[in-house]
């Protein structure tokens, strides 16, 4: 059970960020452990309980421990995540539900950072050909959220088969809906881990949706 984070990790991020050596994070891995990793772990089972019986769905937590191949000489993240997702091969270029938690706060929601322009296509084949059901869709989620997706657009979209598919005919990544959390009392309790899986369970219809077109 997900009891909350605390001002000591907070501490513990803006440590990493001001001291990314292996020195200090050794001098300080139990703060991680027990401020951070653990507290995420928590979250974690609890925001994937509403997809225990939902099929195809993993949950991954990730490890303040970067790849040296890429991150060299920076070994260590200054944030931490939760990632609900399909068994896919890259998750940036298919949809998922997320936590992160940084030194100025937290993030929480959907996010589909990088779709291929082949599944896009594919996208707007199946909004076509059923406008209705979509535009209905993105509207149920934009007033159960009170939040209105973020996309990045096309320059020169192709053109829509209908005026209300337009905007989605311009979808080019990072489609998004997100809750940010700056640091705050509110933050510390287990207050955090309702508000962030009432939000996640409000996007699972769409979700669900944009996964039929996952790589």
């Amino acid at each position: 059970m997900f009891n909350g984070f605390t001002p000591e990790t907070v501490d513990f991020l803006w440590g990493i960020r001001m001291n990314n050596n292996r020195e200090w994070f050794l001098e300080h891995k139990k703060d991680y452990v027990n401020y951070l990793y653990e507290p995420m772990k928590a979250l974690g089972q609890d925001l994937f309980q509403p997809f225990l019986e939902k099929t195809g769905n993993l949950l991954k937590v990730s490890r303040i421990y970067r790849d040296a191949r890429m991150h060299h000489p920076v070994p260590y993240k200054e944030s931490l995540w939760i990632c609900i997702r399909q068994d896919v091969e890259w998750w940036a270029e298919n949809p998922c539900l997320y936590f992160e938690i940084c030194p100025e706060g937290v993030s929480y929601g959907l996010i589909w950072w990088h779709p291929r322009p082949s599944v896009l296509e594919d996208f707007r084949k199946a909004i076509a050909a059923k406008p209705k059901e979509f535009c209905k869709l993105i509207a149920d989620t934009q007033k159960a959220t009170g939040i209105p997706l973020s996309v990045e657009t096309y320059k020169r979209p192709k053109e829509a088969p209908t005026p209300a598919l337009a905007p989605f005919y311009a979808w080019k990544g990072k489609i998004s809906c997100v809750v940010n959390e700056p640091v705050s009392q509110e933050m510390f309790g287990p207050e955090l881990g309702l508000r962030a899986r009432e939000f996640l369970e409000k996007l699972i219809p769409l979700y669900e949706y944009l996964n039929r077109f996952k790589v």
